[in-house]
């Protein structure tokens, strides 16, 4: 680092003077710095600059810009490129340049310009070094270096073979260049920074948000070194510091160079930055670097400089740096000062990464320099030891274990799902983050380094002069005895020089000396009387009256001494005088004094240079001002500038002065020549307007002055406004070569603050106790205070310069305990006194601002300093402001005010457009602070946590993220909540003047999160590849994760509106814990239905009616789902997926235990309660299912995982279905006693089935009896199922009970089955005689399945009354309205309704019912043609059927004899036992497709309607003497004619008729008609089937 010191002199330019008003603007890296506006053609500046430069390649652009009304317009421009700058200490002539019109641009940059123009312009440009030391010195440090260095060859490999073997930490190869948070980013470092002519420089080490991005595999964990790299100072140890130190160097001296600006103008933090001094620190006792480590907290080191070399200061390891006072304390004998090599040595590593290139920081080796030779060894072993000093953390010891512990989620891996990482006690992060660099409180600048500590010529002049302020000070000099006094001749008041006007008692007169002035004037003369009179008495002769008063002054200063004797103490003190200097300096002060003005003269030349901000007194809106100077009695005047309110005359003048006591009297007037002046010059001596005044005490005046004078009124009816500038140069006898007294006065108060804070107070400064409006304008105690009021007092001094000259000396202890409190009240008046001009001044701030005695460029340059100064602690607040500390946090808020302040100097005063604001500074610097504080929790994670919990020592490797374990991240977010939890309890209360822009505590959250994410995601990612670790480990990362995101991340405004991304880095972690997760759930259900089983299947409790099985698993299921719930997944897609992977778990735990239910189930049925627990088990599933399905989120679940559940319970239903219809006909055999028994009482019944009272009691009475079997037999089983089943299984059984019971009388009672051959054979073959029935009904009989009498039928029915009441028991049971509509039911109450039908009835209901008689003929046995025709009488509605045989085809038919087929028509339906039935045709001999075109006519009547009726067609083979034989059988139903009213078409003949369950009923029940001859017809027509062929 270079430091460019740039004086720019003046300039030439070509053409008229008055276009000109010009000023320069310096660019160099990416600062600008601009000069004052100088009018004219050969305009001088004569104004220093100073850059701080790290980059030899680039060049110093200088624009000269001419001042326009509405812009500026460039006179033209010069490039130097920075390698030809000279390097000097001292200041040279300068260069004449020639400005050109145009720059060349390279990649961005400026490399060089074209065009000349005929102006020129003179700089003195040179390279100034930042220290130099004697040769003898210099091989003294490199020697010490060398035996540093020689430690290390002591070792088993070098250097080199370590940085080799051991990986280079991954965040120092990390240090991207683009932070725009960076305090230290010289883009943002001064609010007159450019962005756009240059790149971003390539050497910001600010920390990275992704610094740690790349770590895995991490074999050693990352050194401190890069602790708080990036934000804090590198080492800090000269970049902030305070002014020099007057000390010798062996015994600690500093070696930063009392000119030079670490800063310059911008936030260049210092490249150069290891104070040598560091190599002279003695290492002292652990304890006593704690120590120190927590008094000097207040400040930190960054280990990297700006180019990323390796710097000091790390951790007591290093070689340290201390502040001065630490380093008198600590090095005080000459042994410990040689004790630096027996200090054990840290391991040196040469980090690779960080080499610097040959144009940043030092110059080479080899290269020609410039340097002296001590300089050059001084160089080349300082850039060596910066090179290679690296320190290895020191491992923590410990004993504790893990550090959280297993979870509630038994069996589930431990997962602690409910982490709550604060602590009651935050992490004591403080003392680890300040690096045991000691604290240098204040700012390196040309400004406030105080060169008057030197100046021992200035100092001793000060010193005088001082005495002479204090032994006779005007705050006690002896005030004039005024009288009202009459004048007998005209008369001039000796203050204002006007008439004294009227008759008698015109004016005062002091009885005293004599001075006569005008009443209101009395009280603006200061001169002292008593000195006034010795110097009239002395001058009159009379000298008895002189000596009195000579006496009476000596009196004073002795009372003066006397009294005061600590004042004299003090300033002998300040200025190291000794007491018998002091005692002879005390007796030629009060001389001086004595001898007053008697041996005074001086040579006055005063130059009026300009004013500004006149009042405008002409009626133009302007004035003609001109300007009257008079010293005593001697009056000049300035040329008249016409029309012009800040006129400029640049005339000189010169006076002669023998009296201490004069005044120099300036005066402004508007000059008038008109008529009415001219009267006015006749009454008065004063024609003109008075514009303002200035009075000067001579005696304020000494040495060459320039100074800016405010325009004071005269009378209160003055209208004044402006200032006026004076060069004044006094030539006192005997002084002179005297600085002026503001310059005396800087030195005084300077000296004086050093003292009382370096030498008396040991660094601190001493706040004094002051209340009151004017408390501000209190500087130090009561002593030092009037020291410095009365030498303002005496010579001059304004209290504004006071104010601007303490501040200047505040900011070099600007970090100490107090002093941001007072500055900032300090800033805030002087801030007041510029910008609160007053209503009767058009002057604004800035010009009031430039008019400054102080300097403008001064004091903006200190405040451009101070602000990055204060930008740069700020941006390390939690090292310098330690939470612990509420006089540290109250200097914090207090700095917050100081930078508030500055900025609104900057916009009130200097009238800069657009400042940075406050709050946009403070938010960055936190930002800042912040992204190196997460850079060392991440470094130093383990030490830090380990140091607070005491946990036992890990390997280097294991320190850092591993893909073998997790461990790291639980402490990273440890320490990351407890540096978010100080900064929200403890900053955000402190910086709370942002309310609506800044709360640290939602930044703070802001910032680590977002650090912390994207190591987070890449190491999950590294994970995800190898996946080393336990799921339940990621899992528990995962919920310590998202409670740090809960707790402080999710409402930020940052992050409001957006899905967090944290999900998606666990998703693939959480899926494979869903995988395992299945396996254990699947694991979990056998086990608990093994233990289940080997417990017979037991209720859980008297309330509880299934087993423990169900529990069992349940409650896996829901500790499992609880877990994913408690993810709180704030993505939709992913907690979708996860409920999809989830659902199948369930879906595979529960079908799983349904198939196993279901397979033992049978075997279970025999048991008495087991069934209905299974049972009971098998619902609560669906109930437990039901409940799982809304806790997963219901309606709102996703799709695909609803549908998966869904289906599931319908899954689940039919097994329950199942098993409850295993279970009921496991009953089946005890009913069907049951039944028969009631079928024997039942038969055994007689009697009418009519209505009378008496039958109907019997009809009850029998029902009874009939039901006693049945109900005997389900009053005990109902009975245990209702105690045993739940509602909806109870429900279930009831509905298989109540089938399997309707079904079983059905099939015993009322239709009996046909259990062997020769019954089913009765009715199907149906034999050819009719006496073929009464066999039917013998064997019917035999199996006791006679027909039912109608008595029978009101008994069944009363009976199924009594069962369905039964069923329903109450509500309890079945509802009515499903026993009413059970098919079972109504198939049975049908088949009873049948027994008391007509036969017609049920002829009719047979033809209906019975659709597919005939269908379903695959394999016909030939066909039959017929047409037939429906007619409709009109006028009685009787219907008539035509049926026309036409001819049968391909009859499948084998004989050996003759073959004669037929066709037989029958008509089937109602009301047909009187009409004709029947028709055949004639038989055709031996033809197998015979023709017969015969036609038949049948009368349906009009009862019923065609739909009733049907045809059947049979084709028979005739025989003589035996039955015939049927070939074949096809069946027409009129239905399907009626539509048409004609229909011809070929009938399929099939083997038999087809009915249903009702038909055979039907059959059945006409088949016990054996009177009925259309009965008979008709179960013999249905009966009949293809007979047997010949030979099959």
């Amino acid at each position: 680092m270079s430091l460019l010191c740039v004086r720019v002199k003046r300039a030439k330019f070509q053409g008229s003077p008055d276009k000109f008003n010009t000023y320069v603007t310096l660019k160099v890296q990416n600062v600008k710095s601009t000069t004052v506006a100088v009018r004219g053609d050969e305009p001088s500046w004569e104004q220093d600059f100073m850059f701080e430069i790290s980059r030899l390649d680039l060049g110093l652009s200088v624009e000269v810009w001419n001042k326009g009304l509405i812009w500026d317009t460039m006179v033209g421009t010069v490039w130097i490129a920075l390698k030809t700058i000279r390097q000097s200490d001292e200041e040279g002539p300068g260069e004449w340049s020639t400005l050109e019109a145009e720059t060349l641009m390279k990649d961005d940059e400026i490399c060089g310009t074209k065009n000349p123009t005929p102006h020129k312009i003179l700089l003195d440009t040179r390279f100034e070094l930042p220290f130099d030391i004697p040769e003898e010195e210099a091989r003294y440090w490199t020697y010490k270096l060398e035996q540093i260095n020689a430690l290390e060859a002591d070792n088993e490999y070098t250097i080199q073979e370590e940085s080799q073997r051991k990986p280079l930490p991954s965040a120092a190869a990390q240090c991207s260049f683009e932070d725009p948070d960076s305090a230290v980013d010289d883009r943002d470092s001064d609010y007159r920074s450019e962005t756009s002519n240059s790149i971003p420089l390539p050497y910001h080490s600010t920390s990275q948000p992704n610094a740690s991005v790349h770590q895995f595999p991490v074999p050693v964990r990352l050194p401190q070194q890069l602790l708080l790299h990036g934000s804090c100072r590198d080492s800090c140890s000269d970049s902030v510091q305070s002014y020099d130190y007057d000390l010798d160097y062996p015994e600690r001296r500093a070696l930063s160079p009392t000119s030079s600006s670490r800063y310059g103008s911008s936030c260049n933090v210092s490249q150069g930055s290891s104070q040598l001094s560091e190599l002279d620190q003695c290492h002292e006792q652990d304890d006593d670097r704690r120590e120190r480590d927590s008094i000097h907290s207040c400040h930190s080191s960054g280990s990297f400089s700006k180019d990323g070399q390796v710097g000091f200061g790390q951790q007591g390891k290093a070689l340290e740096v201390t502040s001065e006072e630490e380093k008198g304390r600590a090095c005080e004998s000459k042994e410990k000062k040689e004790d630096v090599t027996a200090c054990p040595t840290p391991d040196l590593v040469l980090n690779k990464d960080h080499v610097p290139g040959p144009q940043e920081s030092f110059p080479e080796e080899n290269a020609s320099s410039p340097f002296t030779q001590a300089r050059a060894h001084w160089i080349r072993a300082v850039t060596k030891v910066r090179l290679q000093l690296q320190e290895l953390p020191d491992d923590g010891d410990s004993s504790l274990p893990q550090w959280l512990p297993e979870g509630p989620a038994g069996g589930l891996y431990g997962i602690d799902s409910m982490p709550d990482l604060r602590k009651k006690k935050p992490l004591p992060l403080v003392s680890d983050l300040s690096l045991v660099q000691s604290r240098k409180a204040g700012i390196t600048s040309a400004m406030a380094t105080r060169t008057s500590l030197k100046d021992e010529e200035l100092k001793s002049h000060v010193y005088k002069k001082t005495l002479q302020a204090l032994i006779y000070p005007i705050s006690c000099t002896t005030p004039h005895n005024f009288e009202v006094w009459t004048a007998t001749t005209p008369t001039y008041c000796y203050e204002c020089e006007g008439l004294l006007w009227g008759i008698a008692r015109q004016g005062m007169r002091c009885s005293e000396c004599g001075v006569k002035c005008h009443e209101k004037c009395q009280d603006l003369l200061n001169a002292d009387c008593l000195q006034r009179a010795a110097e009239k008495s002395c001058k009159h002769g009379a000298e008895d009256r002189t000596q009195n008063i000579i006496m009476a002054m000596k009196d004073r200063m002795k009372i003066r001494e006397r009294n005061k004797p600590e004042i004299f103490e003090v300033i002998r003190d300040v200025f190291a005088v000794s007491k018998v200097a002091h005692v002879q300096q005390m007796k030629t002060v009060k001389q001086n004094v004595l001898d007053g003005t008697s041996k005074w003269s001086a040579k006055i030349t005063i130059t009026v240079v300009c004013a500004q901000g006149l009042q405008a007194k002409d009626k133009t809106g302007s004035s003609d001002p001109y300007v009257t100077v008079q010293v005593g009695k001697t009056k000049k005047r300035t040329k008249t500038i016409f029309g012009n309110l800040n006129p400029v005359w640049e005339e000189k003048f010169h006076f002669e002065c023998h009296n201490s006591s004069d005044r120099i009297k300036v005066r402004v007037w508007d000059e008038d020549d008109d008529i009415k002046s001219r009267v006015k010059q006749r009454l008065k001596r004063e024609s003109d307007d008075f514009l303002g005044q200035t009075i000067i005490e001579v005696r304020t005046l000494s040495g060459e002055m320039d100074v800016w004078y405010n325009l004071e009124k005269r009378t209160d009816k003055s209208a004044v406004s402006g200032a006026i500038r004076l060069q004044i140069s006094v030539e006192i006898k005997g002084e002179e070569k005297v600085a002026p007294y503001h310059v005396q006065y800087t030195c005084l108060h300077e000296n004086l603050f050093h003292y009382l804070t370096d030498i008396q107070g040991s660094g601190g400064v001493q706040i004094p106790e002051a209340r009151g409006d004017d408390a501000w304008k209190v500087y130090f105690d009561e002593t030092a205070q009037e020291i410095v009021d009365e030498f303002a007092m005496r010579y001059g001094i304004e209290s504004i310069y006071q104010a601007m000259t303490h501040f200047a000396c505040l900011s070099s202890k600007y970090m100490c305990p107090g002093v941001p409190a007072v500055m900032s009240t300090l800033l805030a008046n002087i801030n007041a006194y510029y910008a609160h001009t007053t209503a009767s001044t058009n002057v604004s701030a800035s010009d009031r601002f430039a008019a400054s005695n102080f300097g403008k460029e001064r004091f903006v340059k200190l405040l451009d300093q101070l602000h990055n100064s204060l930008r740069i602690d700020l941006s390390t607040y939690r090292n310098n402001f330690p939470a612990g500390s509420p006089e540290r946090l109250q200097d914090l808020k207090s700095t917050v005010d100081l930078l508030t302040s500055i900025t609104f100097f900057r916009m009130k005063v200097q009238e800069l457009q657009s400042p940075p604001r406050a709050s946009q500074v403070v938010k960055d610097c936190v930002k800042a602070c912040l992204n190196s504080t997460y850079e060392y929790i991440f470094n130093n994670c383990h030490d830090l946590y380990s140091h607070q919990y005491q946990l036992q020592e890990l390997p280097a490797e294991e320190q850092g993220p591993s893909i073998r374990n997790l461990d790291f991240w639980p402490k990273l977010i440890t320490l990351i909540v407890s540096i978010i939890e100080e900064d929200k309890n403890s900053y955000t209360l402190v910086l709370n003047q942002f309310p609506q822009e800044l709360n640290v505590g939602k930044v703070s959250a802001e910032v680590m999160w977002q650090l912390f994410a994207q190591d987070m995601k890449y190491a999950l990612e590294e994970h995800e590849k190898n996946r080393l670790c336990k799921s339940a480990d990621y899992m528990n990362l995962h919920f310590k994760v998202k409670w740090l995101h809960n707790e402080y991340v999710w409402d930020l405004p940052a992050f409001q509106g957006q899905v967090p991304e944290y999900p998606a880095w666990f998703e693939q972690f959480v899926l494979q814990w869903l995988d395992e997760n299945e396996d254990v759930s699947l694991e979990f259900l056998r086990g608990a239905l093994e233990r289940d089983k080997k417990d017979g299947f037991q209720q859980t409790s008297e309330h509880a009616l299934f087993s423990c099985s169900v529990v069992d698993v349940f409650t896996q299921l829901n500790q499992s789902f609880e877990i994913i719930r408690k993810l709180e997944c704030p993505d939709p897609n992913i907690l979708a997926q996860y409920m999809r992977r989830f659902a199948k778990t369930i879906g595979k735990v529960l079908m799983q235990y349904a198939d196993i239910l279901s397979k033992n189930f049978p075997a279970y049925c025999t048991k008495e309660k087991m069934p209905c627990i299974l049972m009971n088990n098998m619902q609560q599933l669906r109930v437990q299912l039901e409940k799982m399905f809304e806790a997963m989120g219901g309606k709102e679940l996703d799709p695909e995982a609803s549908d998966s559940l869904k289906e599931l319970q319908v899954k689940l239903n039919t097994v329950l279905d199942e098993l409850s219809m295993v279970f009921g006909n496991s009953f089946q055999v005890r009913i069907d006693e049951c039944i028969k028994q009631m079928a024997d009482i039942l038969g055994q019944v007689r009697g009418p089935g009519n209505a009378s009272p008496n039958a109907r009691a019997s009809v009850a009475q029998d029902a009874d009896s009939v039901l006693r079997p049945l109900m005997d037999f389900l009053d005990g089983n109902l009975t245990l199922f209702a105690t045993v089943c739940e509602k909806t299984v109870l429900k279930r059984v009831l509905k298989e009970l109540w089938r399997v019971v309707m079904n079983t009388m059905e099939r015993m009672i009322v239709l009996p089955p046909l259990t062997d051959q020769t019954g089913t054979q009765l009715i199907f073959t149906a034999a050819k005689e009719l006496s073929h029935l009464s066999k039917l009904k013998d064997h019917m009989v035999r199996e006791e399945t006679r027909s039912l009498t109608p008595k029978q039928c009101a008994i069944l029915d009363l009976a199924l009354d009594t069962i369905k009441q039964y069923f329903h028991a109450g509500g309890n049971g079945l509802k009515k309205t499903f026993l009413e509509k059970s098919p079972d039911l109504q198939s049975l109450r049908y088949a009873l309704s049948l027994y008391t039908q007509t036969t017609d009835t049920l002829i009719k209901t047979f033809v209906r019912s019975q659709t597919a008689q005939g269908s379903g003929v695959d394999d016909p046995v030939g066909e039959v043609s017929i047409q037939v025709d429906l007619f409709t009488h009109p006028g009685t509605g009787e219907h008539k059927v035509t049926v026309k045989v036409v001819a049968a085809n391909d009859l499948k038919w084998q004989t050996a004899g003759m073959f004669r087929p037929f066709v037989e028509v029958t008509m089937i339906g109602p009301h047909q036992s009187d009409k004709k039935r029947k028709f055949t045709t004639k038989s055709k001999s031996n033809n197998w497709a015979p023709k017969y075109n015969e036609t038949f006519h049948f009368l349906l009547g009009n009862e019923e309607g065609p739909e009733a009726y049907e045809l059947q067609i049979c084709v028979k083979d005739y025989c003589f003497a035996r039955e015939d034989r049927v070939l074949g059988l096809a069946v027409m139903p009129l239905r399907d004619v009626a539509a048409k009213g004609s229909c011809a078409c070929w009938c399929p003949l099939g083997r038999k008729i087809h009915m249903d369950e009702t038909g055979m009923t039907i059959l059945r029940i006409l088949s016990q008609r054996s009177n009925d001859e259309v009965a008979r017809e008709f179960v013999k027509l249905k009966s009949e089937s293809r007979s047997m062929e010949e030979g099959s």
